[in-house]
């Protein structure tokens, strides 16, 4: 074996091992928990810390072309230097290479976060040469070797994507590594010209839905629950992951737009750089509930600070199952006191504020109140909307504008996404690119407006076209030019934030269309469904807790006067692990019914410090759509918040809570709906807690404490 150069790099958390053989490339060896003796290192295991192609490279592997490894780029890179550096919470580690052919410097960064196994990596492509070079990709991260030390890989470990569709967030799915075409394949054994091809499994959204079909999220795990490997790609556009079998163990590559999926090109002129987007890595000795958990830590540790992930108030929005983007002042009167009798603290009024009719989906875009539906004044309205206590807030879609609107003529032809010369229209709207000046000036007297001289305190942005073409205005490609203005709009967001710190901005994209930390680093709340069903909303509040930190995670709970107690009950515990998102027509509900959402609203107010730091968990594993019973836990040192919701089959079942210790003492107590017929007896030796639902489609919130 060549000599090796090794990094060990230990953080608090995190032992990260780089080698550098003789070629000088820098590979990742290895990530793991801190306190873990790394195995014995095989060459045939890794790959270059970070992919770079250019523009007319090929690979260096036929069967490689469609994947993101084995680059000729990536193959030329040179180890340079490296340096630490401690910042606060975290530390950071940054490998510096270079290819003398291409003139360029590679500078890849990985980031570890005190408290939680976790690190986020991203690169930056520096041109050195004095002539323009050409990238069709940079990844974010690549690491090998993920199933090491198990000869049978391929039977021992299991790979996991999650689906998000509309209406169906969040719903993650199991495969056999075989059924996904990783497999013993037999071409280790056959000589050096064979050795590098490869089979990948890849994963990947194009457009500005940026979590529409799928969220950028993946999981491999050993099937013995003591090996877990789980990563999110942090942006709010295209992205791509992939695993592979590469030399008899699995890799994965991740990265943000490329040439091949996302019509990504980047020309750097002499000096410039580009950064990609990042991208998080949990690798830890343990199961789904241990890894979820250091990724819910991460995602607290990198978002911005926000005065409502602290308090979470509850958010009366009227649209779901309620005014359904028809508001007006006589109806928007009749909720104010039902809203403040069920113990709401904001009042949202969503779409349709803006027009004077209900055909307003393609004339959006100057975001002037309606008088016709606000006779008296839609200040006097919002004035009468805090006059009773409650915070006023409207919805907005700030990206796009309807091509009836009267500002599609009014703002320049640059400053909307085009592909090659025409304007980008979907479904009847354009598509707004904050990149253009005069687009974030309108935007900025619109926001600055509404807060200034009308009082309001919450916006959601909302945003319901998916435009997959990108714009080839001012960019080397359609690729680059969305990517460029996902970052000016996160920009433009941060601005309203350091303009006015108290304001709350929700984000929502058809739900949860948009569920990234990109965006979920910077907006303090997101809407998780436009599901309307809330027996079917609860497999999504069961699952949401993988996508979304708690306190960020807004579900709707939507009560009618024509449901039973039993329907209404669960569609309020939907909301109670996250956040609530309060709806449905309260003002048609009769007292008793008012009682049981305001009693659901009293419960959060009780338990919602707890939230805003708790870790999730799943007694009987992640959900599936159509699965009878459910179950999502939320733990804090001192007590466990259990939901449990039974939508058919037997009215008992065990649940377990493994984390409790044999023969412990174990208070359970019924949160929520009070007075509610159930059952719940802990078992001290089995450790489980036996549970009996009324034979009725319900829900129940638990709290189990060790005494």
């Amino acid at each position: 074996m060549a000599d090796i150069s090794e990094i060990r790099w230990e953080t608090p958390s995190l032992l990260i091992v780089l080698t550098i053989l003789e070629d000088r490339l820098v590979r990742l060896r290895g990530i793991y928990p801190t306190g873990t003796e790394p195995p014995p290192y095989s060459t045939d295991s890794s790959l270059p810390l970070t992919e770079v192609r250019f523009a007319g490279e090929g690979t260096t592997d036929t069967k490689s072309s469609k994947s993101l490894v084995c680059g000729y780029a990536s193959s030329r890179l040179k180890y340079k230097s490296h340096r630490e550096q401690v910042n606060g919470q975290h530390r950071s580690l940054e490998i510096t290479s270079h290819d003398d052919k291409a003139k360029f410097t590679l500078i890849t960064t990985l980031i570890a976060y005190s408290g939680t196994p976790v690190v986020r990596s991203f690169a930056t492509v520096r041109n050195d040469g004095p002539a323009d070079i050409i990238l069709s990709q940079v990844t974010s991260l690549v690491v090998g070797g993920l199933t090491g030390g198990t000869a049978e890989w391929y039977h021992d470990y299991v790979a996991s994507s999650a689906t998000n569709t509309w209406f169906r967030e969040a719903q993650w799915h199991e495969h056999s590594l075989p059924s996904i075409g990783l497999d013993n394949l037999g071409v280790y054994k056959l000589p050096e010209h064979h050795r590098g091809s490869h089979a990948c499994y890849s994963v990947s959204n194009r457009g500005s839905f940026s979590t529409g079909g799928m969220l950028p999220m993946g999981m491999l795990r050993h099937r013995n629950g003591k090996d877990t490997w789980l990563w999110q790609v942090e942006n709010n556009g295209s992205w791509r992951w992939e695993i592979g079998d590469w030399k008899d163990k699995v890799y994965l590559a991740a990265s943000g737009p490329v040439a091949y999926n996302h019509a990504w090109k980047e020309c750097l002129k002499p000096a410039q750089s580009f950064t990609t987007v990042p991208c998080a890595l949990v690798h830890i000795h343990d199961g789904i509930d241990a890894a979820f958990g250091a990724l819910t830590t991460y995602r607290r540790m990198i978002r911005r600070s926000h005065p409502d992930n602290e308090t979470l108030p509850i958010i009366f929005n009227d649209y779901m199952n309620c005014l359904m983007g028809d508001p007006d002042e006589e109806k928007i009167k009749s909720l104010i006191q039902p809203v403040v009798s069920a113990g709401a603290e904001y009042f949202v009024i969503d779409a349709g504020w803006y027009s004077d009719d209900k055909d307003w989906w393609d004339d959006v875009g100057v975001w002037e109140p309606s008088k016709k539906r606000f006779p008296s004044g839609f200040k006097h309205l919002l004035d009468q909307i805090r006059a009773a206590g409650l915070i006023p807030g409207v919805w907005l879609e700030p990206e796009v504008v309807g091509a009836r609107s009267v500002v599609a003529k009014e703002l320049p032809a640059e400053a909307f996404f085009q592909e090659n010369g025409r304007r980008v229209v979907e479904k009847e709207r354009y598509q707004l690119d904050y990149r253009h000046p005069a687009v974030q000036g309108r935007m900025n007297k619109i926001v600055d407006r509404l807060i200034l001289e009308y009082g309001v305190g919450y916006f959601k942005f909302d945003y319901n076209v998916d435009v997959v073409q990108g714009t080839d205005v001012n960019a080397f490609s359609a690729g680059a030019g969305a990517l460029n203005h996902n970052r000016a709009y996160l920009d433009w967001v941060q601005g309203i934030l350091e303009r006015h710190p108290s304001i709350i901005i929700e984000n929502c994209s058809s739900g949860g269309q948009r569920l990234d930390y990109a965006m979920l680093a910077l907006h303090p709340i997101q809407s998780t469904s436009d599901q309307q069903d809330p027996i079917l909303y609860a497999a999504v509040s069961v699952a949401i807790p993988t996508a979304v930190t708690p306190e960020q995670s807004a579900s709707w709970a939507y009560p009618q006067p024509e449901w039973s107690d039993e329907i209404n009950a669960l569609t309020v515990v939907n909301s109670l692990m996250g956040r609530v998102h309060l709806s449905g027509r309260l003002h048609r509900l009769n007292g008793s019914q008012l009682a049981l959402i305001r009693q659901g609203m009293d419960i959060y107010k009780r338990i919602r410090g707890d939230i805003k730091d708790s870790t999730p968990f799943w007694p009987w594993g992640l959900p599936g759509w159509d699965d009878e019973w459910l179950a999502v836990g939320l733990r804090v040192p001192t007590r466990q918040y259990i939901a449990v919701w039974r939508r058919g089959g037997d009215v008992s079942r065990a649940l377990p809570i493994a984390q409790i210790e044999a023969n412990a003492v174990v208070d359970v107590e019924v949160l929520y709906p009070a007075g509610f017929e159930v059952d719940a007896v802990w078992n001290s030796v089995t450790r489980v807690l036996e549970i009996k639902f009324p034979a009725t489609t319900c829900a129940r919130l638990l709290q189990v404490t060790v005494q």
